[in-house]
Parts: C-alpha cells; sequence; structure tokens
C-alpha cells in the first residue's frame, strides 16, 4: 500500500477529538461529487494538495460543523491512500450518527464530471484502503456504496458498480473475504465488580484486555472514574452492535464476558 500520512500531505489538526470506535461493520465508498480535473492522472503532485482543499471544505462546512476532514482516506487516481480520519476513528461523512458508527467511509478522487472513471492504479487503492481498515482499524467484510442506506447518489455510476461486482482488484477475480478472526472465550468472571474506586487485580486483567482491543486505558489495576468512562463507551458500542449492555460503566459478569467473546465488528 502506498500509504500517505496525515503528516505527510499537510493536514491541520482536527477541531476537538475523533470519537473512537473499536471496529465497523464495513467500509463504504465515496467520490467527491463535483468536478474533478480530467488531467489529474497525469500529475501526481497535485493530490496531497487536492485532500488539503477537500479537508479546508469540510472545516468551513457550518452547516455539517465537522472537526475535521469527514472520510476515514482518500485514495488519489495513482493509487496512493491518504490517511483522513484514519483506523478506530469514527467518520463524518455517511450521513448520520449510526450510519458513521457502522461503516469507515473512503473516498476516491473521481467525481460528477471531468473525471468520473476510476483508473486501475485507483481500484488497487481502493483495495488497499478497505484491506488496511480490515487488518487494523476492526473492519468488517462489508464493502458497500454511500447509497447504501442514505438517499445520494454517491459514489457514481462507475464506482458504484464497481462495488456492486465485489469491489475487485483490477484483473483479477473479486476479492474473497477472510474468515472471522476467532474470539478468545477469556478468563472467568472472578466474582468482582468493577465499579469506580475498585482496585483489584481483576481491574488490571480487564484494563489489559481493552488495551489489547485498542481502547486507550491505563493497566494499573485501580478501576477509576477514567475505567468506568472507558466500560461506559464499550457498553454502548457493545450494544450498537447487537450485544445488549447496561450503559453504567460497571463491568459485571455480562460485560467481562462481552470485552473477551465480542467480535471486533
Amino acid at each position: 500500500m502506498q500509504f500517505v500520512s496525515r503528516a505527510q500531505w499537510g493536514a491541520t489538526p482536527p477541531r476537538s477529538d475523533w470519537r473512537y470506535v473499536d471496529g465497523t461493520r464495513g467500509v463504504k465508498i465515496h467520490y467527491e461529487g463535483t468536478a474533478v480535473p480530467s488531467d489529474l492522472p497525469a500529475d501526481h503532485s497535485r493530490c496531497a494538495g487536492r485532500v488539503r482543499a477537500i479537508q479546508a471544505a469540510h472545516l468551513a462546512d457550518r452547516n455539517e460543523g465537522w472537526i475535521d476532514i469527514a472520510y476515514t482516506a482518500v485514495v488519489c487516481p495513482h493509487g496512493h491512500v491518504f490517511e483522513g480520519r484514519g483506523a478506530h476513528h469514527q467518520t463524518g461523512a455517511n450521513g448520520g450518527a449510526s450510519l458513521n458508527r457502522d461503516h469507515y467511509a473512503v473516498c476516491a478522487m473521481v467525481g460528477d464530471s471531468g473525471l468520473t472513471e476510476p483508473t486501475e492504479a485507483m481500484l488497487h487503492g481502493l483495495r488497499d484502503a478497505v484491506e488496511w481498515l480490515q487488518r487494523d482499524g476492526g473492519a468488517g467484510p462489508e464493502i458497500k456504496g454511500h447509497r447504501d442506506g442514505y438517499a445520494t447518489s454517491c459514489p457514481g455510476g462507475p464506482l458504484y458498480a464497481w462495488v456492486q461486482s465485489g469491489a475487485p482488484r483490477p484483473g483479477g477475480a473479486p476479492a474473497v473475504q477472510p474468515p472471522a478472526p476467532q474470539q478468545p472465550t477469556g478468563p472467568d468472571w472472578p466474582g468482582v465488580y468493577l465499579r469506580a474506586t475498585t482496585h483489584h487485580e481483576a481491574a488490571r486483567i480487564w484494563q489489559q484486555r481493552m488495551r489489547d482491543r485498542g481502547w486507550p486505558i491505563d493497566v494499573d489495576g485501580w478501576f477509576g472514574p477514567a475505567s468506568a468512562e472507558v466500560a461506559r463507551r464499550f457498553q454502548e458500542d457493545c450494544t450498537t452492535h447487537g450485544w445488549p449492555l447496561s450503559a453504567d460503566g460497571i463491568v459485571g459478569p455480562a460485560t467481562w464476558k462481552a470485552s473477551w467473546e465480542r467480535p471486533v465488528s
């Protein structure tokens, strides 16, 4: 993958912290939806500036109130994957809170006029972005278009046809989705309810598990307010993805079990 980090393309820092997501059901493909110069494939030196322009436009949009570029990543005609909000950060591009939680958003540099057909390099880059998010961002197997679940023409006819064909790499068969990883069963619940101000070895075990899942948490054996907030957010995320839990910030038997057994998807 030809990855371009935020620092490399000159991103402006977000206005506030991104919302963390443990994982998603998959990735939705977008296009710019405006005119894109038809000669852009001839000059890769213009692509970083185009990503900066997309971010600036999003930050200036008072109606949306975006804190950053809305996309998880942007792919240029040369197949480079420009990091947007990045893995484990909720997108702002899919059209609503639940839609943004359920899928990452990857935008291709094609539009509704000018450059409307994705290049082969771009299709490879889109596959690279999807596979990166599956590997490092907890993305599930779904690859959809922005229009799936939201009233829009995005990602345009050519890209949506590619999505509907299984999002194959050029010259190859549709990608076969990897099997879901085996989820560890984890240790038995220790019989201790972890709530704010609990200090116990069980707290350390649970904190380490959450750290391994990608949650920002100190592993110190003290279940203080910060750990309780992580527990509450994890419970909300579980409920969103079909593992209903009470969002009380207390780790009891059900939350302990889900911490090991709930798939990252």
